[in-house]
């Protein structure tokens, strides 16, 4: 998922597939089957995102007649924006090109087409090739598919190979080794031009959601038994999961990486951290795939062939729920972790999808639905993720087992490699923890969770009156839309039907 940079890595040719009739949305296509359509797709500004749908709808127009309007929205907008239109019945967009985190509050509400059959009948999208991660948790709700996922948002960590290499070093596999290494550089010259550069470099300024780097480190500690247990709440009573010894220890990490970085660090977003590292001034970071891409982008790039990747950092200790306290892993306990370290890879907003306005006409839908289709098929997405400047990372198996296309784009074999086995690691991990899907998630994260946290980095807020503040203001959330409701969302997003 990209948020503020990204830069042409190569030009692409034509999507191939558009001539006389083609297959879209599991349809043979006719030219101008949808000849007089005009969809309006809505997402955020970018360029990131709407770039591709943007770059692509003239090929789709001249396959299927449908002519493609990308409106975009900043993304601090975007949630409400869409969420008024459906409520006023407005009706502005044909398709939404947004976070599936926001099904909660959009599906229940009946605003979303059910893709159910769809996906199911359409041959050329390939579904079974989606990782099952983002088909069966991102793209579902209740067990329907509303989503087509065009996007594999889930935090890794990335480090400079070769200092690693040059010092002895092995990639951070705990929080811990992610601190001492980041120590070890912290003040260093990284880039051989005489200014002391950075341990770690991490997007961390308040109203950036720099809450995923908080909830990055706190999934080690707080799920462990896989997807399906969560790592916000108690699938029993909705009780908040962050006030307990492993909320505390991620804190401390939180804190100590916060210290590890830029001098003005608390104000630096993605576009930031990443600038900072493809400049070769951090050896460490926490990002989502798109310093993979933006690391072979020569116009910016110092640090090519010098990037290793690997899935987030985890914890030998973890939370004993009926207790609160860290204990250390066993069998039971972490039933998924590698040489004892529990690994929570987390699926930090889940990945830019596409859905569907259910108020719209029959054609109107169908003519979205080739679109976001065509958009998703291995055909164009396979090179889109490629690209920094899409903002598209994979999420497909075939993206991550294909290595032509990276090498195509610039990237060494021994890169892709590197890049392509973290994300590998990080998908087929059963504990991979799904961001937060209920209704209002955004108050629960963007602003309770976000507020205390700059207040904690502040030095305004204890860790105990961090963990106190978030745990009330989300049983007050909780009550205020009601308990009952919300935990049937929330387990419902984690596809737990007992």
């Amino acid at each position: 998922m990209s948020r503020n940079l990204g830069r042409a890595l190569v030009s692409l040719a034509g999507a191939g597939l558009l001539i006389g009739a083609c297959t879209l949305g599991g349809t043979t296509t006719s030219s101008g089957r949808f000849s007089g359509v005009t969809l309006r797709v809505v997402t955020f500004t970018g360029p990131q995102i709407a770039e591709p749908l943007q770059r692509r709808a003239p090929d789709f127009q001249k396959a299927t007649g449908a002519k493609v309007q990308v409106i975009t929205v900043p993304m601090s907008d975007l949630y409400q924006k869409i969420l008024t239109d459906f409520a006023t019945k407005t009706n502005s967009y044909d398709a939404m090109v947004f976070d599936p985190q926001w099904m909660g509050d959009y599906v229940p509400a009946g605003y979303l087409e059910d893709l159910t059959d769809r996906v199911k009948k359409d041959s050329s999208l390939q579904w079974n090739d989606i990782a099952p991660f983002f088909r069966d948790f991102s793209a579902t709700y209740k067990g329907h598919v509303y989503t087509v996922p065009l996007d594999g948002d889930f935090q890794m960590a990335y480090y400079r190979k070769d200092l690693l290499q040059r010092d002895g070093l092995k990639p951070p596999a705990t929080w811990q080794d992610y601190i001492d290494i980041a120590r070890r550089y912290q003040g260093k010259d990284l880039n051989g031009d005489g200014k002391p550069d950075f341990g770690s470099c991490v997007a961390m300024k308040r109203s950036a959601q720099s809450y995923w780097m908080f909830l990055s480190a706190a999934a080690a500690y707080l799920q462990s038994q896989g997807t399906s247990q969560g790592a916000f709440f108690n699938t029993a009573n909705m009780q908040p999961l962050m006030s307990n010894q492993g909320a505390a220890a991620a804190l401390d990490v939180y804190k100590q990486i916060s210290q590890l970085g830029p001098p003005d660090q608390l104000n630096n977003d993605v576009g930031d951290s990443r600038g900072a590292f493809v400049s070769g001034r951090c050896a460490l970071s926490i990002d989502w795939g798109d310093i993979g891409t933006l690391a072979i982008d020569k116009s910016q790039s110092t640090v090519e062939d010098k990037v290793g990747a690997v899935i987030l950092p985890g914890s030998k200790r973890v939370v004993d729920r009926s207790t609160g306290a860290l204990v250390d892993c066993d069998s039971k306990l972490c039933p998924n972790a590698v040489n004892g370290v529990n690994h929570a890879p987390f699926a930090a907003f889940g990945g830019w999808s596409g859905a569907i306005n259910k108020a719209k006409p029959q054609n109107v839908k169908d003519a979205a639905f080739a679109f976001l289709s065509y958009m998703s098929a291995p055909a164009q997405s396979g090179e889109d993720v490629t690209l920094g400047r899409t903002g598209f990372n994979p999420y497909r198996t075939s993206q991550f087992t294909n290595l032509g296309p990276w090498e195509k784009a610039g990237m060494s074999q021994q890169a892709a490699k590197d890049y392509l086995g973290a994300i590998e690691a990080s998908l087929k991990s059963p504990n991979m923890v799904l961001d937060l899907r209920v209704p209002q998630s955004a108050s629960y994260e963007g602003t309770s969770l976000d507020t205390a946290l700059a207040q904690f980095l502040a030095g305004e807020l204890t860790a105990d009156q961090t963990m106190k503040q978030i745990t009330d203001q989300w049983n007050q959330k909780t009550d205020e839309i009601g308990r009952s409701s919300q935990l049937d969302a929330y387990k419902a997003s984690l596809n737990v039907t007992r």
